[in-house]
């Protein structure tokens, strides 16, 4: 999903860690909601031109304008 300073992806149940939850990056700041508790979390921030957000097992990337952010969900920290 793209809405002007916001993107995101859903984890998909079964795929790793975050499974079922959303993922969203607004105004500099990545995310995770969940539907069914209505929670939502910050995980990152300080992210700067988020193009796209995507998810494969635990890892959330997120492609900037400038750079590839890589996230790891299982240890909740910025790789490289």
């Amino acid at each position: 999903m793209m809405d002007g300073s916001k993107i995101s992806c859903m984890g998909i149940v079964g795929d790793g860690c975050g499974g079922g939850r959303e993922f969203i990056v607004e105004d500099g700041v990545l995310y995770a909601y969940d539907e069914v508790t209505q929670d939502k979390i910050i995980l990152l921030r300080d992210i700067k031109d988020a193009r796209e957000i995507n998810k494969s097992e635990c890892i959330i990337t997120i492609i900037c304008k400038d750079e590839v952010i890589k996230f790891n969900l299982s240890t909740l920290q910025k790789e490289g």
